[in-house]
């Protein structure tokens, strides 16, 4: 189950690679849009995946809730991963460096809280997901793991949403040279 998590990985990253690769060495916008669709796609396959394992028998383990916590961070961070690789491929390949500004204060702030919401859709995506096997494997089986999983994950994005709030609160500010 492992090598299917990380296949759909590296499946993930090739096909944003080779969208990156059409849109601009290429300049074939349309094809970087249905390669880009296809993200969802793997996710899908791992979905159906890690269902079939279960349904082969296999114990429910750690591995088949990473499955899950893995389509939950894809779906809600999939537009800034496709925006960072974007900007890396500009830097990289292009050697065309975007000018980024630091953020500091309220901005900063904003930003991290926004950061946050998306760790809260990727936990609620990937909890969905849990509950879902643990409803799909039913009482037959042993789904603990599953349930310390959205326990654990649960206490993470607690800390993340305390870490992000103190950025409003504690605002670092811009250093001014001399």
């Amino acid at each position: 189950m492992i090598g299917w998590i990380i296949l759909a990985e590296i499946a993930f990253w090739i096909v944003i690679s080779a969208g990156l690769v059409s849109r601009y060495i290429w300049k074939r916008q349309r094809l970087s849009i249905v390669l880009f669709a296809l993200t969802p796609v793997i996710d899908l396959a791992l979905l159906i995946l890690t269902a079939i394992d279960l349904q082969n028998g296999q114990a429910a383990a750690v591995v088949h809730g990473i499955a899950a916590i893995y389509i939950g961070v894809s779906v809600a961070y999939g537009k800034t991963m496709i925006e960072w690789a974007d900007e890396k491929f500009h830097q990289w390949i292009l050697k065309q460096p975007k000018e980024k500004q630091a953020l500091f204060g309220k901005a900063k702030g904003i930003h991290e809280l926004k950061l946050w919401i998306r760790h809260i859709v990727a936990y609620a995506i990937g909890s969905a997901l849990l509950y879902g096997m643990i409803q799909y494997i039913g009482e037959s089986g042993d789904t603990g793991v599953f349930w310390q999983m959205i326990k654990y994950w649960g206490i993470i994005v607690l800390i993340d949403g305390a870490i992000s709030v103190s950025y409003i609160l504690f605002p670092k500010e811009k250093k001014t040279s001399e």
